[in-house]
């Protein structure tokens, strides 16, 4: 079937060294032929061997684009498994839009966006969950979540989950066979035999379900939200995350009354922090407002970091807040431990189930025990992926709940004893749900869907 020839910049636009103007379908080198130009004018790059690189100029007509290297990329050998043509060109925007420009006159349209990666997957290069691994990694905030994605696109997920299915499609077709042929396949005793291969399925899926938690934080970040009294350290602590005066610090309590929100990264993993306003009673209508929504950011919280001023007693505003968190992953600074301690752990440490840390935040005091802290409550204190798979796409998440509900069908079919027909169905829809991981079966939407989550020119 033929497919337009399509045309896009891969690379940022901006004012950079080098620009990348890429060209894929069945008519890339009859494009490419007409706009380009070599030294010596005879080179025609449709006739020249796959994978080389030529210099030369584009032009449109008696007019000079720019001065190119050109690389040329015979199907099925490219990324998409088309004929590709990549421009390398000076990274000015006028040049490189003048260079798409061109390719649009002379033949292509525009790629839509992820068309690219969109074709590969449609062409049988990638499945799918490749397919949104080069999408994660493309967004990818920090290494952990980088390393994630990179062992998603070696195929990673596409071998375990083709394991599970083929694992599933045994029973299903022995269950068949037997049906069919019941003289020669006995299903005696297989019932026996099915619920242990269910069971150590299930297990599988429900670990896999169980590490995409860790999957979302590695991917987006830990929702972490700062809070604590009036003046006690709360946009001091945020300014030393940061590493810059992102929040306005003055010994006036009450100064931030709304929130201030940035990213950093620690070791691997990604803090989106919400620094807000001091939790305290007032009459003042703009700060009871900023209290008010700094406990609606605390209750959808990831993290909580609760910052106690240690040089002065605890009162009733400390004692609202530990209750607040109580039911919270949460994180107890008791800052200014470089001052004369009112405040001790031990006395916090009655009070409450979660971390203390004496921090001081002049000082720079404690700031390793709470990167290690934050380690151990979500990654049992190991940041090292190696070979260890987290599902980080909630679309693939989905699709493990409904195999692994189907399982757990099949768990209760052999139970209740019930005709070996019963299990076929439930598995078949195990074996269905964990093909819309990879891709097969899945309706012409939800791939257009996907993949308009994409970046021009990939």
């Amino acid at each position: 079937m033929k497919t337009d020839t399509i045309a896009a910049i891969a690379t940022g636009l901006s004012n950079a060294g080098i620009s990348i103007v890429r060209i894929s379908g069945e008519e890339a080198f009859d494009v490419i032929d007409r706009i380009y130009k070599s030294k010596s004018g005879n080179k025609i790059l449709s006739k020249e061997n796959s994978h080389t690189l030529h210099y030369g100029f584009i032009t449109d007509g008696e007019l000079i684009i720019d001065e190119v290297m050109v690389a040329i990329m015979r199907a099925p050998s490219t990324y998409t498994r088309e004929d590709i043509v990549e421009i390398d060109c000076h990274g000015g925007i006028v040049v490189t839009k003048g260079i798409l420009e061109t390719v649009l006159k002379h033949g292509a349209r525009i790629a839509e966006p992820g068309e690219f990666t969109k074709r590969a997957f449609l062409n049988g290069r990638i499945d799918l969950s490749k397919a949104e691994a080069v999408c994660d990694i493309i967004h990818a905030k920090n290494e952990l979540a980088l390393k994630n994605s990179i062992n998603q696109l070696r195929g990673n997920v596409y071998e375990l989950i083709q394991n599970l299915r083929e694992r599933i499609l045994r029973n299903i077709a022995y269950i068949e066979a037997a049906l069919d042929d019941p003289e020669h396949i006995s299903l005696e005793g297989f019932g026996q035999i099915l619920k242990e291969n269910t069971e150590k399925e299930i297990l599988q899926i429900g670990k896999l379900i169980q590490e995409s938690k860790n999957g979302k934080i590695i991917k987006e970040g830990l929702k972490t939200v700062i809070i604590g009294k009036p003046n006690t350290g709360k946009s001091s602590l945020l300014n030393s995350l940061v590493g810059e005066e992102r929040a306005i610090v003055t010994e006036i309590a009450g100064t931030t009354r709304d929130t201030v929100e940035e990213t950093i990264n620690i070791n691997g993993i990604t803090l989106n922090i919400i620094d807000t306003a001091g939790i305290r009673d007032t009459k003042d209508i703009i700060e009871k407002m900023g209290v008010e929504k700094a406990i609606r950011f605390a209750t959808d919280a990831d993290l909580i970091i609760f910052v106690i001023d240690a040089s002065v007693e605890l009162d009733d505003n400390d004692e609202a807040i530990l209750e607040l968190i109580k039911e919270k992953k949460s994180i107890i600074l008791l800052n200014k431990s470089d001052l004369k301690q009112v405040v001790t752990v031990n006395q916090v440490k009655d009070k409450t189930i979660h971390p203390i840390v004496s921090f001081s935040v002049k000082e720079s005091l404690g700031m390793n025990e709470l990167e290690q802290i934050i380690r151990e409550m979500f990654f049992r204190g190991e940041l090292l992926l190696n070979d260890e798979i987290y599902i980080t796409n909630e679309r693939q998440r989905e699709s493990l709940l409904d195999a692994l509900e189907s399982l757990k069908m099949v768990e209760q079919s052999i139970k209740a004893k019930m005709p070996e027909d019963f299990y076929t169905i439930d598995l078949m829809n195990a074996y269905e749900s964990l093909g819309k991981i990879i891709g097969e079966n899945v309706e012409e939407d939800l791939v257009n869907m996907i993949f308009k989550e994409f970046c021009m020119g990939k």
